[in-house]
């Protein structure tokens, strides 16, 4: 473990707090990868038995990004972004991974409950259970590891997630990375397809672009990848390849226009990271829908993302039509 890291680790890990204490204030920003303050979720963190944390995430009314669904439901994205930023966070406190290697996302799996996302009066001050596994280290360095959590909201169950985690030092992420290893994105968006279609009121926001004559067939959507930099939250920080939370939001949209649900609550993703996409080259967004299932309202899509000749990715998402007249 670094220095840096021994002499700021959080206090409140060490320490027995009374569960309200872990809503307080947000942790440190580079804990969770974060520039903006205004971007971090977790709010605290302590340890509950070997290998096992209980951490705060906090989810505003209205997020700049992740805002209402429909006017009812905190967008699910939030519970994504949490488990995301709990993961960096064990990996650097718990694990004693050093600031400066990379975490990769290999798989992040989460689903969640209509009445868990429903909006109230205040801010959801949402509890995580998060139990770490499968640590692998090399020559004394964590090289990988995964975590599954469980949420809670006033003491209701309201999600359940897991993820898988490759942790590469610089070193070795600059020789893997080559040339690309810069963090300057230089891309320019594609046209975008138009804002109602995925449930946006901005085409700022739109993560999907208008398919350039690629061929698909009548039980498939096709969709170009629309990447751009200046976003502030989903390039919070410059990066050299496409973040994951703006994939897993682009497979969110292409099953949202595909299955033709533009105010559908997310209630459930399957995603696999197999290579890093990347920013200057196109990507094709391939949609293929599931047959309505038992649960009325409930739609399911497969997402698969494909750059040069390999699917770079794939995600099976899970739909609620929140625009059919439900409470």
């Amino acid at each position: 473990m670094s220095p840096l890291v021994q002499a700021e680790r959080l206090d409140f890990l060490t320490q027995e707090k009374e569960e309200a204490q872990l809503f307080e204030r947000t942790v440190p920003r580079w804990l969770v990868h974060r520039a903006a303050v205004s971007e971090v979720l977790l709010t605290g963190v302590r340890p509950r038995g070997r290998d096992a944390y209980r951490i705060g995430a906090q989810w505003a009314r209205c997020h700049s990004y992740y805002g209402p669904v429909a006017g009812s439901w905190h967008d699910p994205m939030l519970f994504a972004e949490s488990i995301r930023q709990a993961a960096l966070l064990l990996g650097h406190q718990a694990l004693g991974i050093p600031m400066g290697h990379q975490f990769l996302t290999r798989t992040m799996t989460f689903e969640t409950t209509e009445e868990g996302m429903r909006l109230a009066g205040t801010p959801a001050d949402v509890v995580i259970d998060a139990s770490m596994r499968d640590i692998r280290c090399r020559a004394g360095h964590v090289t990988s590891f995964g975590c599954d959590f469980t949420a809670h909201r006033g003491g209701t169950l309201i999600a359940r997630g897991s993820g898988s985690t490759d942790c590469v030092a610089p070193a070795v992420y600059r020789r893997l990375r080559g040339g690309r290893a810069v963090d300057d994105p230089a891309c320019v968006p594609t046209q975008a397809v138009a804002p109602h279609l995925v449930g946006r009121m901005q085409e700022f926001d739109v993560v999907l672009g208008v398919p350039d004559g690629e061929a698909a067939d009548e039980q498939s959507h096709a969709y170009l990848l629309r990447v751009d930099a200046t976003h502030p939250v989903l390039f919070d920080h410059p990066v050299d390849h496409v973040p994951g939370m703006l994939v897993l939001e682009a497979a969110r949209q292409a099953a949202l226009a595909s299955l033709g649900l533009p105010r559908g609550l997310l209630v459930g993703c399957d995603a696999a990271f197999h290579r890093y996409i990347e920013l200057d080259s196109p990507c094709l967004v391939m949609v293929t829908s599931s047959p309505p299932g038992a649960e009325p309202g409930r739609r399911e899509a497969m997402v698969t993302f494909h750059q040069g000749d390999a699917v770079a990715g794939s995600c099976r998402v899970s739909l609620l039509d929140a625009g059919s007249g439900r409470p």
